[in-house]
């Protein structure tokens, strides 16, 4: 078939590099490859920094520079958000005026993409990252159905967002299966992901402790506040963090564990770490909120009411006997980069004919 000319577009804050600052760079650069692999042509527009795959191009988005007459105005808004302001304004007025791709998708969680989706001379698809956000929404909604082609990570992000748009199509996340191992299990627990509140990694150190058992946390520190507040004072002993790892050292550690806790204090949209562990046949102990029900049944896993570390605590020794092979399955069947892939390259050639 002919190839795509196809641009992706990422955050303009946060380079696509290992190791990846959260789920949506690990996402984009992963949608990159397997494109990249399938003959089309790629585009990534990405922040300052970013290295994603041979045969990809990568074209870093401009950083403004504000001078210092305008930055002593009072009415100025924060530097950042005039740096992505006009990063992606400066790239939707780019597009805008050429040719040079089929289709644009928009992966970012910036509101321009879809404000100025009418703009462009393609069509723009859109995935929904998150749950509604102001700015996010407000382009939704003033666009009037000029949006262009909106998708979701699942199912229930899908659902947060009908009341401003109808006909969003799902299309879950993916992950490489045959890139990760699967591992024999027998480790400390692990629990991955930003330290931020809404991962609740605290919850996850209480609930380790409840069962007695050890825990391994990964991830970068996105909030020193709440790191010092509510996690590092429940560290030591056999509960430990591990730092930012490199994919390889993280996958390692993954395939390693007994389980995997995944414990938001939010309404998770997807949940990439989820289908990470089972790709590694590690079973999940969670928290039922979000899509987390989407991704974990009872072969892979069990799901408690959110917030609920009694009860976290109180499956994990079950969880740590279920079989391997069968969250490894479920992997390979439902979470697989390749099945999302296919989705994706069906529907750039359903909007782009």
């Amino acid at each position: 078939m002919t190839p795509l000319r196809i641009a992706l577009i990422a955050s303009s804050n946060f380079p696509i590099a290992e190791p990846f600052a959260g789920g949506l760079e690990a996402h984009t650069a992963l949608l990159a490859r397997e494109l990249t692999a399938r003959g089309h042509d790629v585009t990534v527009f990405a922040a300052p920094g970013s290295d994603v795959v041979p045969g990809a191009r990568v074209e870093e988005m401009p950083v403004l520079a504000i001078s210092d007459v305008a930055r002593g105005d009072v009415s100025m808004p924060p530097a950042r958000f005039m740096a992505e302001h006009h990063a992606y304004l400066d790239l939707m007025l780019r597009l805008a005026r050429g040719d040079e791709f089929d289709v644009v998708h928009n992966n970012s969680l910036h509101h321009l993409p879809v404000a100025m989706a009418r703009t462009l001379p393609v069509p723009l698809v859109t995935t929904l990252h998150t749950p509604p956000t102001p700015w996010l929404e407000s382009a939704v909604v003033t666009a009037g159905g000029r949006h262009g082609v909106l998708t979701a990570v699942s199912s229930h992000t899908a659902g947060a967002w009908r009341h401003v748009a109808d006909g969003i199509t799902v299309i879950h996340n993916g992950v490489d299966v045959e890139a990760r191992p699967h591992g024999p299990g027998g480790g400390p627990l692990v629990w991955a992901g930003r330290i931020v509140p809404e991962k609740g990694a605290h919850l996850a150190i209480r609930a380790a402790r409840a069962a007695d058992r050890p825990l391994l946390l990964a991830g970068p520190v996105s909030d020193p506040g709440y790191f010092a507040e509510a996690v590092a004072p429940l560290l030591g002993g056999t509960v430990r963090h591990v730092g930012h790892l490199p994919h390889p050292a993280l996958t390692r550690l993954v395939a390693r564990a007994a389980a995997m806790l995944v414990t938001p204090s939010w309404e998770e949209p997807y949940g990439l770490v989820v289908a990470e562990a089972l790709a590694c046949g590690t079973p999940v102990a969670g928290f039922a909120v979000g899509a987390l029900p989407e991704i974990v049944d009872d072969s892979c896993g069990r799901l408690v009411p959110a917030g609920d570390t009694d009860a976290l605590a109180a499956v994990i020794p079950a969880v740590e006997q279920l079989s391997r092979s069968a969250a490894r399955r479920r992997a390979e069947l439902r979470w697989s980069h390749r099945r999302m892939v296919d989705q994706y390259e069906a529907l750039y050639r359903r909007i782009a004919a």
